[in-house]
């Protein structure tokens, strides 16, 4: 490992978790603030240009620059966001918020989502800085707010609002980068596209009545229930496209999953991890998540407001994904009213200059590794610089260590850890990309 900057990484990596931005979703919290005022200590601005953006108070970012000599040259972001999402501690073995370092492993709420690279590409930067690293192309770094709640006071924000700032050829961010053993060799995922985020209030109504005679009374309630069922049990018409059949191949798995009709036999048989990835990347999903109704305990609630998960897959319209929730539905929906929110799914190509780049540095960093493109299931502030015109990367380099199946049990689960090799593995992946790419 290179000792001293896997050490920085390390001790960032513990203050960002310490920080505890947590995103519930409300406008108030997160309070990134904490992580870039933090940042903008650590980069400290020697020999680059560092900026903060804050578009309500402590829903802050902040941008690193380091300027290229030719214009004409590509820009390289290193985007990571420095909101985790909320924790319950009762299923942790460690303080959450703790970060813990134990037998080379950081223990706490956003060690790999993605606070990880957030502080491996921060040390990167820094280092090249202090370095005089002087490129030809432009390397940006940005530590940013609100991830975790559709980027409305960050990426969003950013791209809506300080484009010229903010406009990077490439730009990589999470994830990916798990070492997949296969007979050819380790091959590497790397996200190349997003299903589409279609998250949906269904408001259900009923009769308010006295609850001591139930009896036929229109209970919300009830109705709500039986919604949830549907929805939980509803499994829309497979669909594969072209990512998920190269991550198939790229991989030797077996056919039958990039097969629409035969995919759905073999994934009850794949181990629940990869099964679950399996049939989010091949399905929309729909997912209920959060009930709020009733007043008082002898009131029949009136109106229940359920919210709804819904990923959509790539060329899928929200009309259609709209069309799908009301078939789960079924006869039950004239009794509801729904409100969505569509964001479509983003893809990048694959014969770009990036790729090319990733390829020879991960082939020196990971001996006889190979990318290999997939999908992501959830969504990523890549979205918001794809719409504006660049390509954008999930990846990292994880070690040996982290498995795919630990690191899907960890992703915002219980007992969040990474190893400093991964540390190490990542920061020696952003050095390397941004001489080999803006040279």
């Amino acid at each position: 490992m290179t000792d001293d900057l896997t050490t920085e990484a390390t001790g960032l990596l513990q203050d960002l978790i310490r920080n505890a931005c947590v995103n519930d979703g409300t406008a108030a919290s997160g309070q990134e603030v904490r992580s870039a005022d933090l940042l903008t200590d650590y980069l400290g601005g020697r020999g680059f240009d560092l900026e903060t953006y804050e578009p309500r108070p402590g829903r802050t970012s902040v941008l690193g620059r380091i300027e290229g000599s030719d214009p004409d040259a590509p820009t390289l972001m290193l985007m990571g966001h420095t909101d985790v999402v909320p924790v319950n501690p009762e299923g942790w073995s460690r303080d959450p918020f703790g970060g813990e370092l134990d037998d080379g492993m950081i223990w706490g709420r956003g060690a790999v989502d993605m606070l990880n690279l957030t502080s491996t590409m921060a040390v990167a930067f820094r280092h090249l800085a202090r370095s005089g690293f002087t490129p030809r192309g432009t390397l940006l770094f940005l530590g940013v707010a609100d991830e975790e709640a559709l980027g409305t006071w960050g990426a969003k924000y950013l791209v809506e609002h300080e484009l010229d700032h903010v406009r990077a050829d490439y730009v990589i961010t999470e994830s990916g980068g798990f070492q997949v053993p296969t007979k050819e060799g380790p091959r590497l995922p790397i996200m190349v596209e997003e299903k589409g985020t279609f998250w949906s209030n269904i408001t259900v109504h009923g009769t308010p009545s006295h609850a001591s005679q139930a009896y036929k009374t229109d209970n919300a309630l009830v109705t709500a229930a039986k919604i949830v069922q549907r929805i939980a049990e509803y499994r829309p018409e497979a669909r594969i496209g072209e990512t998920w059949k190269a991550y198939v191949q790229g991989l030797g798995l077996p056919e039958e999953l990039a097969d629409p009709d035969r995919v759905e036999t073999i994934i009850p048989e794949l181990p629940l991890a990869f099964g679950r990835l399996a049939h989010s990347c091949t399905h929309t999903t729909m997912a209920p998540t959060v009930a709020h109704g009733g007043t008082k305990t002898n009131i029949i609630p009136d109106k229940v407001e359920l919210q709804v998960d819904v990923r959509t897959m790539p060329g899928q319209s929200g009309d259609a994904a709209r069309d799908l929730l009301l078939d789960a539905i079924g006869d039950l929906a004239d009794r509801v009213e729904i409100t969505s929110n569509d964001d479509p799914a983003t893809a990048s190509a694959i014969d770009t200059p990036l790729w090319d780049s990733l390829t020879r540095v991960t082939g020196r960093l990971c001996e006889g590794s190979a990318l290999v493109p997939t999908i992501m299931t959830g969504g990523t502030d890549n979205r918001f610089f794809r719409r504006a015109g660049s390509v954008g990367y999930g990846f990292g380099l994880f070690s040996r260590r982290i498995r795919f199946e630990d690191y899907a049990k960890m992703f915002h689960g219980h007992d969040e850890r990474v190893d400093q090799e991964s540390l190490d593995l990542s920061t020696q992946l952003w050095l390397a990309l941004a001489e080999d790419l803006l040279v």
